[in-house]
């Protein structure tokens, strides 16, 4: 027997799912799922327990009950149910994937939307085979416009992905190299991302493209799109005017012109903010409120964010990591920052084969760019240290008791490395 329509009826008296037994909603729809560690099958019963309305379980040894559905696979029976809820909406949905980039852009037009339309936008980076289920069933009969993240590690996620959001609109920030351990290189990122491309193609909708961007440029070409960029011919003009360490930029639309002072900084952010200028013009947004929209946005959660400590200026940017995105950090941080500068760079992970090469380009740039006082966290880095001037740690534990002797005073400091690095331990001696 198919329990799908009768969980759906039970999602619909509180519109609550949960995977997490220690953070159940009253009436929400439990899902055991199997992690790498955690199995939810073990806490079915704690999550009826603790008011969940009813569970779905694939564990062989649970009974069936009147409050528990048994199905082959509960994750898969979570995506099904959002395939299921998806199809019910009315509601336009937008896809956002990107090598870097993706939850800024995701935030910065939800920021923008909202102040026309009832909206909904992922939490987080609940991005994944799990997280866009969860974020597509947050979605309300009345929301307008649902802004999806959908991230990937592997080819023909993002196709999977799309299958459950069924997005109308798509938008690639992006694609560089990112996973390419999970891809297989960067073509396999190329032929991932543009997944969601095909997807739009498919469906007839509708894309929005950074014209800057040749590689996007060429793979949109035959696709219904409207266009953002530095080129005058692009549907949204504009040009980031200073990065000091805010940016500022002005943009254009329909021979209207504005400038914006953002409480951003990085100039790799300014095609994230065009592109939320983009599709707030796109949906007929006010052009006040977008440029209210984006100067009034502040970075969270270690993105881009400008952390005035009691002793250093700090440049956080360790939310994760890739060449792309630590190259510009690099070079950016370059520009701002004054003379008493110090790196903390940590390892770039999932890059596979061409881990090597990438951290020794990172090492060379830094070389190239004189910088004096870099700390390395990591064993990619490790392996390829010179072991000059520069400190050198393994893990993060042992920068930290560094800094509890080494105190830094005085400086411009960038932070940045991959999520799985920790390098937010380091904060409260910064």
């Amino acid at each position: 027997m198919d329990v799908l329509p009768e969980i759906y009826k039970r999602f619909l008296q509180s519109g609550k799912v949960s995977i997490d037994s220690r953070k159940i909603e009253k009436g929400a729809v439990f899902f055991a799922l199997k992690g790498e560690n955690v199995d939810g099958n073990r806490f079915v019963h704690q999550a009826l327990e603790a008011g969940a309305a009813c569970a779905v379980s694939d564990d062989p040894a649970i009974e069936a009950h009147t409050d528990i559905y048994k199905v082959n696979d509960s994750l898969q029976c979570l995506q099904n149910l959002a395939i299921w809820h998806r199809k019910q909406l009315q509601t336009q949905v937008i896809g956002i994937t990107g090598s870097n980039g993706k939850t800024t852009t995701k935030e910065l037009i939800a920021r923008v939307l909202e102040q026309k339309f009832r909206i909904t936008a992922t939490q987080g980076n609940l991005n994944n085979h799990i997280g866009v289920p969860l974020s597509v069933l947050q979605i309300k009969a009345d929301t307008e416009i649902a802004i999806i993240e959908m991230g990937a590690n592997h080819q023909g996620e993002i196709a999977a992905l799309s299958r459950i959001a069924m997005p109308h609109f798509g938008l690639i920030t992006n694609i560089g190299k990112a996973h390419l351990e999970g891809f297989g290189g960067l073509q396999g990122v190329i032929n991932a991302k543009s997944e969601l491309y095909a997807y739009i193609d498919d469906h007839e909708g509708m894309l929005f493209v950074n014209t800057a961007n040749p590689l996007l440029e060429t793979l949109s070409a035959n696709i219904k799109r409207f266009t953002y960029g530095e080129q005058q011919q692009a549907d949204v003009y504009g040009e980031l005017v200073a990065a000091d360490p805010y940016l500022a930029f002005v943009w254009e639309f329909e021979n209207k012109q504005s400038m914006v002072q953002t409480k951003l900084v990085g100039n790799y952010n300014f095609e994230n903010l065009l592109a939320a200028a983009a599709v707030g013009s796109y949906f007929g947004v006010d052009k006040t409120a977008i440029d209210k929209s984006l100067a009034n946005y502040q970075p969270t959660n270690n993105r881009s964010q400008i952390i005035d400590s009691k002793h250093n200026k700090i440049l956080m940017d360790a939310y994760n990591a890739n060449p792309v995105s630590m190259q510009a950090a690099i070079r950016n941080f370059d520009q701002i920052c004054g003379q008493r500068s110090m790196l903390i760079l940590a390892d770039m992970l999932e890059l596979g084969s061409e881990s090597d090469y990438e951290h020794a380009e990172i090492l060379k740039l830094l070389i190239d760019l004189e910088f004096k006082k870099v700390i390395l966290v990591g064993p990619l880095f490790g392996k390829l240290y010179a072991g000059n001037d520069w400190q050198h740690f393994n893990h993060v534990d042992e920068a930290v008791a560094y800094f509890k002797k080494e105190q830094a005073r005085g400086y411009d400091i960038l932070v940045k490395g991959s999520r799985g690095m920790q390098l937010e331990k380091l904060l409260p001696l910064l």
